[in-house]
C-alpha cells in the first residue's frame, strides 16, 4: 500500500493524496458510529423473532370463545393504575395475541399486556428500558436526544464522504483487476490483509452502505425534516374542511417506538371540537376527557379496512385527537386516521394513494432499510449488509493502526501542489451543500487541519 500510494504521489498526485486525507478523517469519526449503528440495527431487525423469543409469555394467549371489547380491557387496566394516563391502545393482530395500553405513571412509562379473552393483565413491560427500545433508540438519537440525532446524521453524512473518497482510492489505476480489488488475497498477512479486506469489502458494500445511509437520514431530525417539507405534499383540501392545530403527527412518534409513518411526519394535527361535548357544554380546561369509546374507535379503523397492527394514541388535551395509525411493513398498508374525540367524526384519513412520488419512494426506503419487506429472506440480506459494514470498519481501523506512526494520528500529508486539487474542492463543497451539518463541520476542520495540524506536522519536520 506505502508503494501504490507513492507511486499515485509521484505520476498522478490530481486527486488521490486529498482523496486519501479526507478518507481518513471521516474513517477516524464515521467508523464508530458504523459499528453501532450496525450492531443496534442488527438486534432491531430482528426484533419480531427476538420479541417471540423473550416475550411470549406477554405476546400470546390461548384463543377462547369471545373477546373482551376494547373498553372493557381498558376499564381493567384503569382499575390497575388508576393514577395512570394511557396514551395508546395496540389491539391483538390475531386471535392468539395479547393486547397492549401504554401507560404513563410518574414519570415511568409502561406496556401493559392484557389476555383479550379473560380481561387478565399478563404483565407489564418498562416502554424504554427493554432490549428493542433501547437498540432502536441508539440507533435514533444515543439516548441523549437532539445532540445525539445530530451526531448519527453528521456521521451519516460523513458516510457518504467516505464512500465517495473510498471509492477513488480502490479504483486499480492500471493494476490487474483481481486479488486485492475484486477478492482480498486471503494469503496475505499483516497490513496487507487487513487493507485488502477493508478494500474489497468497502467496494462491494459502497453501494448498499450508500442506501443505509441514504433511507436513514431521511428520520432524522435536520436533514430528514428538511427533505420532507420540500419534497413531501398532500393536498390541502385534505385538512381544509376540519380545523388543524399548531401541532404535528411527527410528535407521536418517539425514538424508541414509531406511530406514524414519516410521510405523515410535517402534517398538522387536525383539532376536536369540545363544544360538542357534554351536550353542548364545555369540556375540561387542560385535559381530555372524550365523550367516544375506545371500541368505537376500533369499530372505525374496522370499517374502513385499517391493516392488523395499528395503534390508537389517545387524545391528551380537550382539543386533541384520537390517531389510528399503522406503520406497516408493506408501506401500501400504511393508513393514518385522526378522529374527534367528541363526535367521532374522522378529520382526516391518509394512505398509500394519497402519498406522493416522494413520499412512496422514502417509505418504500425506509422498509427496505429495515429489512421488513420480504420476510426472513430480507432480513438475512440486510444482516449481511451489516455483516459488510462491520468488516469494513474493524478492518479499517485495524489497517490504520498497524501503520499509524507511533504518538501520531498518521494523518496523511497534504501536498499543496496537486494540479487538480479543484476538483476536490468542488466534490466536498457539493457534499457540503446536500448535507449541511457535513459542510459546517468541513468548514471546522478544514480551519483545524491549516491552522493547526499542517503547522505543528511542519514544525516536526523543521
Amino acid at each position: 500500500m506505502h508503494k501504490i500510494g507513492l507511486h499515485m504521489k509521484n505520476s498522478t498526485p490530481s486527486f488521490y493524496n486529498l482523496a486519501w486525507r479526507w478518507h481518513f478523517y471521516a474513517g477516524l469519526f464515521v467508523i464508530p458510529f458504523m459499528i453501532m449503528l450496525s450492531l443496534t440495527g442488527i438486534i432491531y431487525l430482528f426484533k419480531p423473532q427476538l420479541d417471540q423469543l423473550m416475550y411470549a409469555d406477554l405476546l400470546q394467549v390461548e384463543a377462547s370463545g369471545q373477546q373482551l371489547t376494547a373498553d372493557e380491557m381498558l376499564g381493567r387496566v384503569q382499575a390497575v393504575y388508576p393514577q395512570g394516563s394511557i396514551g395508546k391502545y395496540l389491539p391483538p393482530v390475531d386471535a392468539n395475541s395479547s393486547a397492549q395500553f401504554v401507560v404513563k405513571v410518574g414519570e415511568r412509562t409502561r406496556n401493559v399486556f392484557v389476555d383479550p379473552y379473560g380481561g387478565a393483565i399478563l404483565g407489564t413491560q418498562d416502554a424504554h428500558d427493554n432490549l428493542q427500545a433501547l437498540a432502536r433508540a441508539v440507533h435514533a438519537d444515543l439516548l441523549i436526544g437532539t445532540p445525539g440525532d445530530r451526531l448519527i446524521e453528521l456521521a451519516a453524512g460523513w458516510g457518504v464522504v467516505l464512500v465517495v473518497s473510498g471509492l477513488y482510492l480502490w479504483w486499480p489505476r492500471g493494476r490487474g483487476v483481481g486479488a486485492g480489488v475484486l477478492w482480498p488475497r486471503l494469503s496475505a498477512r499483516g497490513r496487507l490483509f487487513w487493507r485488502d479486506l477493508h478494500a474489497v469489502t468497502g467496494f462491494w458494500g459502497a453501494l448498499l452502505l450508500l442506501f443505509m445511509l441514504l433511507t436513514g437520514m431521511t428520520w432524522t431530525g435536520f436533514w430528514g425534516k428538511q427533505f420532507a417539507g420540500a419534497w413531501n405534499h398532500f393536498p390541502a383540501a385534505m385538512w381544509d374542511q376540519v380545523p388543524t392545530s399548531d401541532r404535528q403527527a411527527g410528535e407521536l412518534n418517539l425514538s424508541h417506538k414509531q406511530t406514524v409513518p414519516w410521510a405523515l411526519e410535517n402534517t398538522p394535527l387536525p383539532e376536536s371540537d369540545p363544544h360538542a361535548a357534554h351536550n353542548g357544554g364545555a369540556a375540561p380546561a387542560s385535559t381530555a376527557n372524550p365523550t367516544v369509546g375506545l371500541q368505537q374507535v376500533v369499530d372505525i379503523a374496522s370499517e374502513r379496512g385499517v391493516h392488523p397492527g395499528y395503534s390508537i394514541s389517545f387524545p391528551s388535551t380537550p382539543t386533541g385527537v384520537y390517531t389510528i395509525s399503522v406503520f406497516a411493513d408493506d408501506p401500501r398498508n400504511d393508513a393514518t386516521l385522526h378522529v374527534d374525540q367528541y363526535s367521532a367524526a374522522v378529520l382526516a384519513d391518509v394512505r398509500w394513494a394519497d402519498y406522493g412520488l416522494a413520499a412512496r419512494a422514502v417509505e418504500s426506503g425506509v422498509m427496505l432499510h429495515q429489512g421488513k419487506l420480504y420476510g426472513l429472506p430480507h432480513q438475512l440480506f440486510i444482516l449481511f449488509v451489516c455483516l459488510m459494514i462491520l468488516l469494513s470498519s474493524v478492518s479499517g481501523l485495524i489497517m490504520w493502526w498497524k501503520r499509524r506512526p507511533s504518538g501520531s494520528l498518521g494523518v496523511p500529508p497534504l501536498r499543496h501542489d496537486l494540479p487538480r486539487w479543484k476538483v476536490g474542492v468542488a466534490i466536498m463543497i457539493g457534499l457540503g451543500v446536500l448535507f449541511p451539518l457535513v459542510g459546517a463541520s468541513l468548514l471546522m476542520i478544514w480551519a483545524l487541519d491549516y491552522l493547526l495540524l499542517s503547522r505543528l506536522a511542519a514544525r516536526r519536520l523543521a
